[in-house]
């Protein structure tokens, strides 16, 4: 009787380089993926939603109106408070937060605001002035931090053929 022998078969060494190579590759691609699908939201707010009507008129209010021709500051019980005229299609995103601060020193609890959009306003500038109106960059124990100006910001339509107002006869410059 003949003998069979079987060949000896050795598992082979498993070659994991094609998949480290995919690996390689595709985590930072998922990594830096993720960093663009981030959303960021903002909590709108719109007069008289909350309980249905319009706010008392007795209150204090701001408001800000925004439109092509520039940004107006009004309160409820001062009229007018500054006119500040777009320069070269821009908008004096600046001359608002500092207008803003002055305001916000006078009125310290006041966190609310009402922003008036005119109807030709991009929604680029939409964002950065409610950007502007919420906060401002301070500087806490050598360390940048976001100051509150007023958070609860309202939406509302501004009428069309609405137009920056004059204050005291001049047609730009800041206000009191």
């Amino acid at each position: 009787m003949r003998r069979r022998h079987r060949k000896l078969t050795s598992s082979p060494d498993l070659d994991i380089t094609p998949f480290m190579n995919l690996m390689i590759v595709l985590v930072p691609v998922l990594l830096l993926g993720m960093v663009f699908s981030q959303l960021r939201t903002i909590e709108l707010n719109f007069p008289g939603s909350e309980s249905g009507q319009t706010p008392s008129s007795d209150e204090f209010q701001l408001l800000v109106t925004l439109i092509p021709a520039g940004i107006e500051v009004t309160d409820s019980e001062r009229g007018v408070l500054a006119v500040l005229p777009a320069r070269r299609g821009a908008q004096d995103f600046a001359a608002l937060r500092e207008t803003l601060k002055q305001i916000k020193r006078s009125v310290p609890n006041k966190t609310d605001l009402v922003l008036q959009v005119g109807p030709d306003v991009d929604y680029q500038t939409l964002i950065t002035a409610m950007d502007t109106v919420r906060s401002y960059p301070a500087v806490v124990a050598a360390s940048v931090v976001e100051g509150e100006l007023f958070p609860d910001v309202a939406l509302m339509d501004a009428a069309d053929n609405r137009e920056l107002a004059t204050r005291g006869g001049i047609p730009d410059g800041e206000g009191a």
